[in-house]
Order: C-alpha cells, then sequence, then structure tokens
C-alpha cells in the first residue's frame, strides 16, 4: 500500500507529435501503463492506487491506466495478495494483457512492493504484448527474510502469516497457500529455497536456465527500481535493487553485481547493465513513502 506525502510543484509534460507534412502534425496515443499494487492493497485503493491512476491521468492526458484487481472484487483482490498462489496470479494477468485491445501495441509496466516482481515475472513468462518500461517501486527481487512490520489494517491477516512462516516457509502446504512463503528466501537454507521456492527462485533462474526468461527480461528499453533508503518492512532493504544477504549468514548484504545471478548473468541483468538498461533510484522514504513532486521528477519520465 502506497503510503505518500504528496505536495508540491507542478511537471510539464510535452505530448509528442509526428509531422506528416509541412505544417501538419499529429499527437502520438501515450503509451499505455500497467500498475500492480502490493501486499494488503487493491487495485483501487483512493489513497495508494487509485490515486497514482489518477495523477499519471492528469499528467498524460489520454493515457489508458490499467490498475490490476486480482479477483471480482476489492476485498477479493486485497485476500488474493496474501493467499492466492503467485504463479495463478501471473497466469491470470498475462490472459488479461493479452486479450486487451487497448495494450496489443505495448505497454509500460509499474509495480509497488511485491507487485514489481510479479510484473517481472509477467515480462519473462508472456512477453506478447510487449513491455516496454518496468517500474519497480520497492519491489523485493531477491525476496525477503523477514516481516519487520505489515499493513496495519491488516495485523489479524499478517500474524497469521508470521505463524505460517514459523510453520516451515518451504513446506508444500504453506508455498501454495502464502503469497509471501513463494518469494522467502532464507539465506541460511539456500538448498531448500531452490529446491521448494514456487515462485522466485523459479523466476530468477535458480532452478534450472529458462532461455526464454534471459531474452524476454532483455527485452525491456529500462529496468527502472527504487529502493526505499529508510525502509522498515522489507529486509533487507537491498532486494529493491537485486542485491541480497551474503548466502550462510542474515547480516552482511552485498549488492546485485556481486551476486552470482549477475556474475552468472543467469537474467541478462549484467549486459542490460553494460547496456545503461538498469536504472537505480533512491527515495528517502520509508517502505513506499514518497512525494508527488518526487514521483513526477524520477517516474513520470518512464511513462512516455
Amino acid at each position: 500500500m502506497v503510503s505518500a506525502r504528496f505536495g508540491g510543484a507542478a511537471l510539464l509534460l510535452l505530448s509528442g507529435c509526428c509531422l506528416l507534412s509541412p505544417g501538419s502534425c499529429v499527437e502520438l496515443a501515450p503509451v499505455p501503463l500497467v500498475i500492480w499494487h502490493g501486499m494488503g492493497d487493491s487495485c483501487c485503493n483512493p489513497v495508494s492506487m487509485g490515486y497514482i491512476k489518477k495523477i499519471v491521468e492528469e499528467k498524460i492526458p489520454g493515457i489508458y491506466v490499467l490498475s490490476l484487481q486480482i479477483g471480482s472484487n476489492i476485498f477479493e483482490d486485497i485476500e488474493n495478495s496474501f493467499f492466492m498462489n503467485v504463479n495463478d496470479q501471473v497466469a491470470l494477468v498475462c490472459n488479461k494483457l493479452a486479450k486487451d485491445p487497448r495494450l496489443q501495441g505495448g505497454y509500460n509496466a509499474m509495480g509497488f512492493s511485491q507487485g514489481g516482481q510479479f510484473l517481472r515475472a509477467v515480462l519473462q513468462r508472456c512477453p506478447s504484448p510487449p513491455m516496454f518500461n518496468l517500474i519497480s517501486v520497492g519491489g523485493q527481487h531477491q525476496g525477503v527474510y523477514g516481516l519487520p512490520r505489515c499493513p496495519g489494517e491488516s495485523s489479524h491477516i499478517c500474524d497469521l502469516i508470521r505463524k505460517l512462516l514459523d510453520l516451515g516457509a518451504y513446506t508444500k502446504e504453506v508455498q501454495e497457500r502464502l503469497v509471501q512463503a513463494q518469494y522467502w528466501h532464507d539465506p541460511l537454507n539456500e538448498e531448500d529455497y531452490r529446491k521448494s521456492s514456487l515462485f522466485l527462485a523459479d523466476v530468477n533462474q535458480e532452478q534450472g536456465i529458462n532461455a526464454t526468461y534471459k531474452k524476454n527480461l532483455m527485452s525491456l528499453k529500462k529496468f527502472v527500481m527504487v529502493k526505499f533508503l529508510n525502509d522498515t518492512m522489507v529486509d533487507p532493504p537491498d532486494s529493491e535493487w537485486f542485491g541480497y544477504y551474503r548466502s550462510g549468514q542474515a547480516k552482511e548484504t552485498i549488492p546485485l553485481k556481486e551476486t552470482s545471478l549477475y556474475t552468472e548473468d543467469r537474467l541478462g541483468l549484467k549486459e542490460m547493465d553494460q547496456a545503461g538498461k538498469l536504472v537505480y533510484l533512491g527515495a528517502e522514504g520509508d517502505h513506499l513513502q514518497f512525494s508527488k513532486e518526487w514521483f513526477f521528477k524520477n517516474i513520470l519520465p518512464f511513462l512516455h
């Protein structure tokens, strides 16, 4: 859920145009945007995803913004962010995007918190229609090892999640039932993680190499990763820039460039980095807390 401190300056955005003949100009349609919310949130919360959709539409007139709802109503959407198999969610979204006539020319994607890695999975598994830019706002791309905080209004659900994780994050029952277990990455038990993770170990190429995953990710124009520099919810926050704990312990973290994911280039991130396709952005706030000015300055340029 976005907890944003919004105030501020307007940003002048110029729409593109195509010169067909001297004195003739036709405005190009804005690139559509697909949004996926985070844990405990919904597609249309007026103070989070609903607000983001509104300000993007105001700043980019005529843009089509699809804020994904996983389920038949908002209550199911929230519940599914905790308890629906992630692979099933990704497949549902792939099908939805493929059938949307307004997306067939391509789209940009913006995922908040766990929605960031879920949209990456959509790209890796379902490259049609094409995704141009992927913006991950606090997404945990190497997973998490802890649940320090949880959305306050979902405290009873958070208590249940902690109990399930305590029972065993990599048991079949917990993996199949609990979304957060599917990107739980225990640096003290890497073998169990690689063997039993239903989602993250697959999309991070840790259970085998899928050349299509790599090819599809490398097709991006830009992969933008936002890390919240005072994050108290994601453990470790470095996961938001694809870093993680050094294997075998849970104190020292290493950046992406020192991970085997980068050195072995299983996802193509090294090649993308060398080509200038990886963008690392820092936001001073806690998890998903940013100002409207920061959003306009740092995020909107990637939505054109």
